[in-house]
């Protein structure tokens, strides 16, 4: 059975800030990651195409980096619009959140062909910056570790 988020908050992005490549729900072009709660870790599914080819049979690290990035400021995000007294799926917008910083430990190699999981923790540690710890697996195979720090983003991003 295929894993599927049914109310991302990637959905209760408003339409200006929902291009991300890795993330948005606007970008045709892009891998479209949905992140939602799985009791009280967030969770992302994902199954990469042929195109992410990094050696045959295996993915390339770039789009791991990229799962781990946007699955960590979906999640705080999540934290952030639960803390406000929302849930996806209540149609009211989420905050959005900008990587401050990124790290990735590529533990074995992910296998082609295999349903990806990104799982994340998340803990606030000042009102406008979360740490979120993500776990990516292929399978039961724990492929990748991560930390993303993010901030809401400033303004100053949709300022002309």
């Amino acid at each position: 059975m295929k894993e599927y988020i049914l109310h991302a908050i990637q959905d209760e992005y408003p339409d200006d800030f929902a291009w991300c490549f890795g993330c948005g729900r606007l970008n045709q072009e892009g891998n479209q990651f949905r992140t939602g709660w799985k009791e009280e870790k967030t969770v992302t599914y994902y199954e990469p195409s042929a195109k992410y080819i990094a050696i045959p049979g295996f993915i390339y690290g770039g789009l791991i980096a990229s799962l781990i990035d946007c699955h960590g400021t979906g999640s705080a995000a999540l934290a952030l619009h639960r803390k406000n007294g929302h849930e996806p799926g209540d149609g009211v917008d989420a905050p959005r959140f900008v990587t401050a910083s990124l790290h990735v430990d590529y533990v074995k190699p992910t296998p082609q062909g295999t349903l990806l999981k990104a799982v994340g923790e998340v803990e606030e540690i000042h009102p406008k910056k979360w740490r979120v710890t993500v776990e990516v697996f292929a399978d039961d195979t724990l492929c990748a570790t991560g930390e993303v720090v993010a901030v809401v983003m400033p303004k100053t991003f949709t300022e002309s």
